[in-house]
């Protein structure tokens, strides 16, 4: 009965949640001075309001789209002149916090974005020049390192600059700066940072799958277990042996292909544009290639220990069971990093 119960409250909360902000987005939205009581015909306001702190300023800020797509739905004329006190309106905030999801959800209600896209904040900067500035209360959730941020950022860019039509890259604000002008100047600290930890990657990586590959070398010329007691001859035609010959061949070729885009790495011009697809793209197929690699290598360890148990002592076979398990968890150590590869791939091919 706890979990139907458990169940139940949450539900009956959320709706109460829901419940009471519906009735805070009539309250924004009808009680603005505007010369009008209710916004519910579809007229539109009068002049641009400041509303910092209006519960469509604060949805596009903490990137919830649900609410955002609430009162597009019920006052779709009545945000186009919501702004606050730098000129913003819930399209510049959604962007400068880099929530990609509210710009969908406005596509997809058919919301008119011409007259949103146009708009200009006080300091002339359109909503792709929104892209270059960073939020001072904007953090990056989860594991971001920096080259797969910068990549984030540019891919956002390149979004941004598609549903304004390309009609916005060339524009200046009143600093005489273009969107992409801006964009280098304030991802000036975080490209160096991006520079420096890319080199740093591929460097320590290169030197991790060569040493793999050394090893890998050495092993296909080496048969584990010794000769068949009975006949003196090597254990060729075991199937252990088998595995152990394909997965050090397997684990010697990854590796080797590792170094060769690391290596493409490290000869890169480093560019801006290059961190939007090439470099990223070029370090993650590097390192699942090592990690392939590693893993195969394993196998390989793995088949010859079980091979060399069946020539030796059957007393030592707890204590190298235990090695090879130990194995596991060490494993286990790389799938942050992993995880926060494939994610940024998957939003780059979202993209």
């Amino acid at each position: 009965m706890l979990l139907p119960e458990a169940i139940i409250i949450e539900k009956l909360n959320n709706e109460l949640a829901w419940a009471l902000v519906k009735f805070l987005i009539e309250r924004d939205v009808s009680s603005e001075n505007t010369g009008s009581t209710s916004l519910s015909d579809g007229e539109s306001l009068g002049k641009p309001h400041q509303a910092d702190m209006s519960t469509l300023m604060l949805a596009a800020k903490s990137g919830n789209a649900e609410i955002v797509e609430e009162i597009l739905r019920r006052f779709p004329h009545a945000v186009e002149n919501i702004i606050d006190s730098q000129g913003r309106n819930f399209l510049h905030v959604a962007i400068q916090h880099h929530h990609i999801r509210i710009l969908d959800i406005v596509k997809k209600t058919e919301f008119p974005m011409t007259r949103l896209v146009r708009k200009l904040d006080k300091d002339g900067n359109s909503i792709l020049h929104m892209v270059g500035i960073e939020a001072a209360d904007d953090k990056p959730e989860g594991m971001h390192t920096p080259a797969l941020l910068l990549q984030e950022n540019l891919l956002l860019f390149e979004r941004v600059n598609e549903i304004s039509n390309r009609e916005l890259i060339w524009f200046h604000n009143e600093a005489k700066k273009t969107a992409r002008e801006l964009f280098a100047e304030n991802n000036a600290k975080l490209h160096q940072n991006a520079t420096e930890w890319l080199k740093s990657t591929a460097e320590n990586c290169s030197i991790v799958s060569v040493l793999i590959a050394t090893v890998a070398f050495a092993a296909a010329f080496t048969v584990p277990g010794g000769p068949n007691q009975d006949t003196g001859y090597p254990i060729l035609n075991e199937r252990l042996f088998i595995v152990f010959s394909m997965a050090d061949v397997i684990s010697l070729t990854s590796a080797l292909t590792s170094v060769i885009l690391f290596l493409l790495i490290l000869t890169s011009p480093f560019q801006l544009k290059k961190f939007k697809q090439c470099l990223p793209t070029t370090l993650m197929a590097g390192v699942l290639l090592l990690i392939f690699s590693i893993s195969a290598m394993t196998l390989a360890f793995v088949a010859a220990v079980i091979l060399q148990i069946r020539s030796n002592d059957q007393g030592m076979e707890i204590a190298l069971y235990s090695v090879i398990f130990f194995l596991a968890p060490i494993f286990m150590l790389s799938f942050p990093f992993y995880a926060s590869l494939m994610k940024s791939f998957g939003y780059s091919l979202n993209q």
